[in-house]
Parts: C-alpha cells; structure tokens; sequence
C-alpha cells in the first residue's frame, strides 16, 4: 500500500481518511512544508517544539504559522508560560474556518461545494455514530413565549448575548460555500473566545450588544434559525441558519441523521384568533405548520416542530403561540 500524502494524513486527521476532496482543499491551504507543520501540531506545541518536531528553523516555523492561522488550519492555546499552536481537528471545524475567509486561495469554495453535494451526508452519518447526541439545538425566537412557560437563559438568546464579553459577526460559512440562496451572508455571531479568533484572524467585524440583538431581530425577519450549541452552558457562537444552504438542515431532511435538537418549545394554535392565511406554512422550514382538513386553520404537526419560533414572527393575529413542550433536563449538562 502506498505511503499516504502529508494531504491525506491531515484529512484523515480531521475525520476524512476516505475523502477524495478533503486532502485537495488542505493541498490548496497549504505547500508541503506548511503541511507538514500542520500535521506536526498535535498535541499542542510550542514554536520551539515545533521547529524540533519538523526540523525547520524556529524562525521558519515563525513565519508560517500566522498565515495558516489566518487560514483556518492552526489554531492558538495561550498559556500563562507560552502560547502553543495545534491544528485544525475536525471537519466541521475546517468548514467553518476556511469558509468565512475574506480572500480564500483560488478553488477552495468549489471543492467545499463538491465535498456538500457529494460527501456530507455519510460524513454526518457517520459523525452521528460517533457524538453522543447533537452538537446544535435550535433556541426560539425573542417573541413572547406563553406566559405559563418557564423560560432559562439558555432558552433565550437575549440572555446568551448580553452574558457575552466580547461580540463580533462574521460571514455564514454554508452560504458563502453553498451559495444556494441571496440572505445576508454577515450573520453567524461569534461569542467570547469565538469572537476573540475571528477578529484577531480578520473575519469577523467587532459588535455592541444592542448591535448583536438588532442582527438577531434582522435574522429573525428574514426566516433564519437561530441555532446554538447543544450543553446548558452558553456556546461560542449563534449560528443563523437558512434552508437552502445550512449543512445542518441537509442532513435533518435526509434521514440520516439528527444533529441538531429542537428547542423545548413548540408551536401551538389558538384557533380563535387564527385567520388561515397560510403564512406560517410559508415560513416553516421543517413541513411542521399544515392546514385543517376544512382549509381554515393552521394545524402543527409535533413531531416535526422543532420550536424554533419563525412562524410566530409572521403571524398578524397572534394566533401562534410557543409554549413548554420538554423539560428543562431535556438540555444536557
């Protein structure tokens, strides 16, 4: 068997050893000699540690390591004694490093395409296998939620942002790599340590909180979902999801897998005040919001709602309402 490339050794690093397109974007991120320092990287490792691991020059391993940071490859550990650096460590992680860059090399987003349409699915199918549970869950919307429902702050976004140290924004990797549809790329919000990274890389724009609310009530109108990490503690990041190129959804609507979970809310009817103007069904990304049999209601189908709360967004009457439907250790610890 032929000795693997430094290329597929990477991609096999980051949970891709069977990918034909993974080690062609890492070759298209990085020479040889950057390649090789990449794949040096783990575990983390001080300059000093590096330049003896690869037997470059410390003043070499210097030089390289801002631009791929800046790429998305290598990442930075500050310590009270040094600062070791360590690579990228999954895919995902790849995906969303090297698809907010400002001026990405040449090629790169078509590959991230073609891996999309072609390798996803049975990457997530078998990234499902692996996790525990999802990685995401959806959190509602800020609208009124029923007065009878216990909201925590790890419902609510308002709270997650205003807890934030430091905010910033940054493109929304699915669409600048899908390009599926024409929502505002400048919307996936970083938080704390996220946020931190993309401004010192230089893909994110620095944000005020009342700045960051205004995006969400921006991202609310425009149907995106808000969607954050799994655990109770609040994540790094807000990621504002669209149908069309959200990897995330891609992979829900096939069956394959479920990597992210619906929120503790679920939307629910009151049908004195519902006008049956179909909008929420417009709306709702998940086939969750049907009409009666008779055609005059909005009906929701509670396996499919996935609480996100949009259909509330766009509903005049206020005929829709977001009530509890889990328990708070329905979030795990």
């Amino acid at each position: 068997m032929a000795e693997k490339t430094v290329y597929e050794q990477l991609a096999a690093g980051v949970g891709q050893g069977n990918s034909k397109i993974v080690p062609d974007i890492f070759r298209k991120l990085a020479d040889e000699k950057e390649a090789a320092l990449v794949l040096a990287a783990s575990p983390p490792e001080t300059v000093v540690q590096l330049a003896e691991d690869t037997g470059f020059e410390e003043s070499e391993v210097e030089g390289m390591i801002d631009p791929l940071f800046k790429r998305g490859l290598m990442f930075k550990s500050k310590k009270s004694d040094a600062t070791r650096y360590y690579r990228v460590r999954s895919f995902l992680q790849l995906h969303d490093s090297t698809g907010v860059m400002i001026d990405p090399p040449e090629g790169v987003m078509d590959l991230w395409k073609e891996w999309t349409a072609g390798e996803w699915l049975e990457a997530s199918k078998a990234m499902d296998e692996q996790i525990p549970g999802p990685a995401m869950r959806v959190i509602p919307v800020n609208v009124a939620i029923d007065y009878n429902s216990q909201v925590l702050a790890m419902d609510d976004i308002a709270d997650q942002i205003e807890q934030a140290t430091t905010i910033a924004v940054t493109r929304c990797s699915c669409r600048v790599i899908d390009g599926a549809c024409d929502l505002p790329l400048w919307n996936c919000v970083q938080l704390d340590k996220a946020a931190d990274y993309a401004l010192e890389r230089g893909t994110g724009k620095p944000l005020t909180k009342d700045e960051a609310m205004e995006l969400m009530r921006d991202c609310e109108e425009e149907g995106l979902v808000h969607t954050v990490g799994a655990g109770r503690t609040p994540g790094h990041v807000i990621c504002n999801c669209c149908s069309d190129c959200c990897i995330n959804w891609t992979s829900l609507r096939s069956g394959k897998n479920k990597f992210i979970n619906p929120s503790r809310f679920r939307a629910t009817i009151e049908e004195d005040e519902c006008t049956g103007c179909e909008l929420c069904i417009e709306r709702c990304y998940f086939e969750a919001m049907n009409m009666s049999d008779d055609g005059k209601l909005a009906t929701v189908d509670e396996e499919k709602c996935l609480g996100c709360g949009l259909c509330q967004v766009v509903c005049a009457p206020a005929a829709i309402a977001m009530d509890e439907a889990r328990p708070q250790d329905f979030i795990p610890r």
